[in-house]
């Protein structure tokens, strides 16, 4: 795929050369330039960055401290976005756009990352601890099975499915797994037995716990719609909600579309069928009216009950969006109508709820509809006044944009979707792109590292204004780069 390499006369590079330094080469910059700038920031990233192959989120311009969601020491590395399968999905694009196989090489490294740390239980905690005094607090697969030991009760074992962690994690893994044809038994028994434990973990109902560690039985998970409770509490209740049906932080949504991907990269059916048992459960959830929307999460009944001690029993304007964008998912890869069937109804409920602001609270009372919001000591009010900052309690309203989609989707052709979006043609040669790698160019220092104006937040951490290095300029500027060489080599062709 490298292709020719665009050739220029010598008195032409080093011009191009100079004025890379300053900013300004756009149309005399070469491939080869483009190649050995992505190449010596991938080299940095994988050599003087990642730990064992893996990634945080920031790190302190000379890396002497770092962090993820949380301060992180030089021997963990986040699974959590935009951790290790944010930073390995950008080198595998990269890598279809202009066939560099170092791009590969560095995408399998993390592979490997993500593997040592898939837990007993199938998925992923947020981080990984590679510390090899530290690691048997964990019951990582790979530990046990090199050792033979069993399952330690008291080793954290708890797979995560918020925020994307699991499901960030897997895609990747199957993505890399694809290309490279599957010979890794590494990557693909770590991909077999994850898509193993979603299965069994996914109620009998289609939902998901936004946690486990065991599967359910299904005995105890009966098939109810949802329904008001008769009461519920004002205050939280400190209950363990992490076994409910949830559509937190789009929960759901980032399990369906991973079993979609599943099910086209393997050919396998049965991954299919759970991401529509997944929409199966969404038709069972909605609310009755007088308001036919979603809440956060469920208990057993189908009642709308507290998680955080933030999330409140209610019906939510945030993840209901969330949820219509799920049905119209499914309708795109089944053409089901029944996926489509609850949206006019959530959509005019969603419209005649919005505030004065044209806002959506996050929360709405049941049966009453009143806005719910939070003091900064966490009581329950009506009055907006006085909300904590850390957590949205009132969202952007898409409500048009939502129903524009809807009418779209009635009249789109039947089709399977879009899952895996690379960009495998890379695009034609222009100015832009060259002016935009040519500012990238000039803006890395000599170790290959992009820095930038930021400050670490993570407790524990030196919160001062510095230079930072984060992942995610780290992965824009890599698909650019890539990008600018594919193009070149494309046009030598």
């Amino acid at each position: 795929m490298s292709g020719r390499i665009f050739t220029t006369t010598l008195f032409a590079m080093l011009l191009c050369l100079s004025g890379v330094r300053d900013g300004r080469c756009d149309e005399n910059l070469t491939a080869q330039q483009g190649k050995a700038a992505l190449q010596k920031a991938v080299r940095f990233f994988r050599d003087k960055v990642s730990g064992n192959g893996g990634y945080l989120w920031q790190y302190a311009g000379d890396l002497s401290e770092r962090e993820g969601e949380q301060q992180a020491s030089a021997m963990q590395v986040w699974v959590q976005p935009p951790g290790t399968p944010y930073v390995g999905e950008a080198l595998l694009e990269a890598y279809l756009v202009c066939g560099e196989k170092h791009l590969l090489d560095a995408a399998r490294y993390a592979a490997h990352a993500l593997a040592m740390g898939q837990l007993a239980s199938g998925g992923w905690d947020y981080r990984i601890e590679f510390d090899p005094k530290k690691r048997d607090a964990w019951d990582y697969r790979v530990d046990m099975q090199a050792s033979g030991r069993a399952a330690n009760p008291k080793a954290k074992n708890v797979t995560t499915l918020d925020d994307d962690t699991t499901q960030a994690a897997l895609r990747f893994l199957m993505k890399v797994d694809s290309v490279l044809e599957q010979k890794d038994r590494r990557i693909h028994s770590t991909v077999e037995y994850a898509l193993s434990a979603l299965l069994k973990a996914q109620y009998p109902n289609g939902a998901w716990a936004q946690r486990f560690s065991e599967f359910p039985n299904p005995k105890e998970f009966p098939l109810k719609k949802a329904s008001y409770p008769q009461s519920w509490p004002k205050e939280h209740p400190n209950v363990d909600y992490r076994s409910f049906y949830t559509f937190n932080d789009d929960t759901l949504a980032d399990l369906i579309d991973t079993m979609f991907l599943a099910e086209q990269i393997y050919n396998e059916p049965r991954y299919g069928a759970a991401a529509r048992k997944a929409g199966d459960f969404i038709l069972l959830a909605q609310m009755p009216e007088p308001q036919p929307a979603w809440a956060q999460q469920y208990n057993v009944e189908m009642h709308p009950v507290w998680a955080r001690r933030f999330e409140p029993t209610a019906v939510t304007g945030g993840e209901s969006q969330g949820v219509i964008r799920i049905l119209l998912t499914l309708y795109q890869h089944t053409h089901d109508d029944r996926y489509l069937a609850p949206i006019p109804k959530a959509l005019d409920y969603l419209e005649r709820s919005q505030l004065p602001n044209g806002q959506l609270a996050r929360f709405y009372e049941l049966k009453t509809n009143r806005p719910l919001y939070f003091t900064k000591d966490y009581v329950l009010t009506y009055d907006d006044s006085d909300m904590p900052t850390h957590y949205g309690f009132k969202v952007s309203s898409n409500v048009a944009r939502l129903r524009e989609d809807y009418r779209t989707s009635r009249k789109s052709p039947p089709g399977e979707g879009s899952i895996w979006t690379t960009l495998r043609s890379p695009p034609k040669p222009n100015s832009s792109l060259a002016r935009d790698t040519a500012k990238l160019i000039a803006a890395m220092d000599s170790r290959g590292a992009w820095l930038e104006d930021g400050q670490l937040s993570a407790k524990g951490n030196d919160d001062r204004s510095r230079s930072i290095i984060t992942t995610k300029t780290f992965t824009r500027n890599v698909r650019t780069l890539s990008r600018f060489v594919g193009s070149m080599n494309r046009q030598a062709m």
